[in-house]
């Protein structure tokens, strides 16, 4: 058996993989999760093969819920499953680990197949985000001002444009406040924006924020 850990913030989202991937005879759904913090103390508890894993939820996001799970659970198998195709969000991923990345628009049998293969030790990008991260190499870094950004700063970023007080980031990623405002001075300087808002703003102009009418769906 394959065992399996659901992470998402959405129940309609996790009720749906739940019953897509519960009836195959070789998978094992063991637990759920609909935030980072809870995916890494479930990780622990539960030893899954395979963690689906979103990326924008409340508290610690997906890339580092995937960096801290295999930093201590290094054999454990890590698949995004995320509405954002397009960079830098694939690279963020891999970079942090995970094997595999799909979208949610992906087919049953593509989300089937991924699982089986990540599990096998061999990674699976879906289709149309491999395209993305071909064109991406084939440019070059400079498509995004946020290319230029390391792992950590990403994270910051992707926690106070969604509007994330500085202590609830120095708690879930186990920073002290001094640091996260370093982090986030740091960030202002490199992209040319002076505040959160305009820092809002260019994360919305580049696709790094979803919809507010597609949260839904994220």
């Amino acid at each position: 058996m394959i065992r399996l850990l659901l992470v998402d913030d959405h129940h309609l989202v996790r009720g749906g993989m739940l019953s897509l991937l519960s009836g195959e005879s070789d998978f094992e759904v063991v637990g759920e999760a609909g935030n980072g913090e809870d995916a890494l103390r479930l990780a622990r508890e539960l030893n899954p093969d395979v963690v689906l894993m979103d990326i924008n939820m409340p508290g610690m996001g997906g890339i580092e819920a995937t960096r801290r799970l295999l930093s201590s659970h290094p054999s454990m198998k890590v698949i995004a499953v995320s509405m954002y195709q397009d960079e830098p969000y694939p690279s963020r991923l891999l970079e942090a680990g995970a094997m595999g990345y799909l979208s949610k628009d992906s087919a049953a049998a593509e989300v089937v197949a991924a699982v089986r293969q990540v599990h096998a030790g061999k990674s699976y990008v879906a289709a149309s985000i491999a395209s993305q991260l071909a064109v991406s190499l084939i440019k070059g870094s400079g498509g995004s001002p946020f290319d230029q950004l390391s792992q950590r700063e990403m994270q910051v970023v992707l926690m106070v444009t969604r509007g994330t007080s500085t202590q609830a980031i120095s708690d879930s990623l186990c920073l002290s406040p001094k640091t996260v405002s370093t982090y986030r001075y740091r960030v202002f300087e490199k992209l040319g924006v002076s505040n959160d808002v305009e820092l809002t703003r260019m994360a919305m102009r580049y696709g790094l924020l979803e919809d507010r009418s597609d949260a839904a769906s994220a």
